[in-house]
This record gives C-alpha cells, sequence and structure tokens, in this order.
C-alpha cells in the first residue's frame, strides 16, 4: 500500500498556516476566505502530486476524467476546512451551523458500554467533533493524532487551546505505548477517536473495495477494538460550504471479543463494512475527500492519463498475526 503521504511536506509549513490564523483571528473568517483563493493556486501550480491525486479520486467517484475546476473546487474545499480549525479548536461555534445525527445512539453506547472508539477517516473535517464537549462535558474526549507527521498544525493546536492539545494522543509514539494511552482512556469511560483510512509503514493491511477499485485499510484500529473488547462507533463530519457541517454518528459494533485464530476473516468482513460506509459519505459529500496521495497505489499516473474506474490495485498483506505485537501491548 503507498504511504508516500508520509513524506510530503505541509503545505506551505508553519510561516502559511500561521500567517492564515492571524488573518482569520483578527479579521474574521469572511476575511479569512478569500486567502484560500491563492491557496488553491498554489496547491494547483506548484503540488503535483496532490493535484493528480484529487484527479484520480474525482475520476473514480464520477466515471469521468475530472477537469481542472473540479480539482480547484476539491482543493478549495480542504483548505475552507483547514481554516475553519482556527475556530473550532478555538470552541468558537457560533460562526457554523452544525447538524448533528444520531447522537442519542452514541450517548447510549457511553451509557451502556462506558469508553468508546470512535472511527473517522480524512473525509471532511474531524475537528467538528468538538461539539461533543459541549453535549456532553462530563465525557472525555481523546483523539489519537500523530504529532511529528504535521508539526505545524500541533503548534497550532497548543496555541489555540492548550487544554485540548492536553489531551491528544500521540500516535507518533511506539505502539504499545498508543495502546496502553487507549486502553487507559477507554476505562475511564472517554471517547477515543481515530482516523482509520491512512495505512502506515509496516502497518497490516486488510483488502477492501472502494469506489470500484482494491484498496487497503490499516488492521491496527479492528485489531485494537478487538483486544480492548470496545464498542466502535463511526463519525463523519461533513462539510457542506458556507458555515454548515454536517456531524454523523453510526453505531458500528458492540464490544467485540474474537478468538485470534479468527481474527483475520471477522476484522476483513468489519473493514469491508466500514469501506462501503466510508464510500456511501464520499458519494454524499464528494470533494470532502482528503487524502491527496496515491490512494490506490496505481503509480502517480500524470495528469494527462485518464483514469478508468478499473479494479487495480496490489495485494494485501496478510492482517492478524502481522499486527499481534498490538495485541500483546493491550
Amino acid at each position: 500500500m503507498s504511504v508516500d503521504w508520509k513524506e510530503r511536506p505541509e503545505g506551505g509549513g508553519w510561516f502559511a498556516i500561521w500567517l492564515i490564523r492571524t488573518i482569520a483571528r483578527r479579521g474574521g473568517r469572511a476575511v479569512a476566505r478569500l486567502c484560500l483563493y491563492p491557496i488553491v493556486l498554489y496547491f494547483l501550480a506548484l503540488r503535483g502530486p496532490e493535484r493528480r491525486a484529487s484527479r484520480d479520486y474525482l475520476t473514480r467517484l464520477t466515471g469521468k476524467r475530472a477537469g481542472l475546476f473540479a480539482i480547484a473546487r476539491h482543493i478549495h474545499t480542504f483548505a475552507a476546512t483547514i481554516l475553519d480549525r482556527v475556530f473550532l479548536l478555538g470552541e468558537d461555534m457560533r460562526r457554523f451551523d452544525i447538524r448533528v445525527q444520531g447522537v442519542d445512539a452514541l450517548h447510549e453506547t457511553l451509557d451502556t458500554h462506558g469508553g468508546v472508539l470512535l472511527f473517522g477517516s480524512h473525509l471532511g473535517s474531524f475537528e467538528v467533533l468538538r461539539v461533543l464537549a459541549r453535549a456532553r462535558p462530563d465525557i472525555p474526549l481523546r483523539v489519537v493524532l500523530e504529532k511529528a507527521h504535521n508539526p505545524a498544525m500541533t503548534q497550532l493546536l497548543d496555541a489555540l487551546n492548550p487544554e485540548i492539545a492536553a489531551t491528544v494522543i500521540d500516535a507518533s509514539q511506539d505502539g504499545p505505548s498508543v495502546v496502553i494511552a487507549i486502553q487507559e482512556a477507554i476505562a475511564e469511560g472517554a471517547i477515543v477517536a481515530l482516523l482509520v483510512d491512512r495505512m502506515h509503514p509496516g502497518e497490516g493491511a486488510l483488502p477492501v473495495d472502494f469506489l470500484g477499485a482494491p484498496a487497503q485499510l490499516p488492521s491496527s484500529p479492528w485489531l485494537i477494538a478487538a483486544v480492548l473488547h470496545a464498542p466502535v462507533v463511526l463519525a463523519f463530519g461533513l462539510y457542506r460550504g458556507g458555515n454548515r457541517y454536517d456531524l454523523v454518528f453510526e453505531p458500528f459494533s458492540g464490544p467485540i471479543r474474537i478468538a485470534r485464530q479468527d481474527r483475520p476473516t471477522v476484522l476483513g468482513e468489519m473493514a469491508r463494512r466500514y469501506a462501503a460506509r466510508l464510500e456511501h459519505h464520499a458519494r454524499s459529500a464528494p470533494y470532502n475527500w482528503f487524502n491527496f496521495y496515491d490512494y490506490w497505489h496505481t503509480g502517480a499516473p500524470s495528469d494527462d492519463q485518464p483514469q478508468a474506474n478499473t479494479r487495480d490495485g496490489l495485494p494485501a498483506r496478510p492482517a492478524g498475526d502481522a499486527v499481534d505485537g498490538v495485541g500483546r501491548a493491550a
């Protein structure tokens, strides 16, 4: 599975992110959104891999070759959600129309089982989950993020809201430390949110079908759920344009208890079910997909090469025993 997303530098780096933050805080959201257009031009002109990844995704989604305007809209949507982090992490929710679906089912799961694993993705905005803190301030929210991969965004979070920053579980730690931190949070009755749609180097893979072609999802989140016997709820924070977000929660599984020998089969089926829900919401909010890298491992096609909706890809590495280190740590 392609993991070249970890090798891509942050777009614009520290200075660009902090410049936007300053403009947003002093001039407001409307003024700051004017800065999104030069950002889009920057990505279109200078970030070829991201531009090609956008074309590949949009082409698979629609079945026809995506044009430059669609790619620009895709990047603009991404930039808009990044800008909104300034306000969402600053807990300024008054600027947004956030419509929540399925939160009662999430609360029922919490009240019944205690801690919950909340599986999200790079589809839409994960920061919009912060509205949960207002709905249930008695329940802590812990987010698993890889601080080392996005140092500028990490510094921004630390500056905007040190209290939220302190609740982050750093995924850059070694695997056992991450799992132990998740286990402790679940035992305390917390919501632990993870992004589960990207592979990491050396990680076990689960093969799925996504947008009509083979893809791979990481096996470790599902194995963590199994070894911790934690219920799983899916979360999608979809940006609908303007100031509107739809925050959708979907109960996915009760406490997972799987015999070791059955893990590959059962976890594989769970990953395929998740991929189907991910595709459903991607089609519902087509410009919200923010995996700007060669997700299907097609060999980074050129902009001039049409991308057909074919079943290409690489065989998955086996899951289960390949990541049993996670299970032993838990």
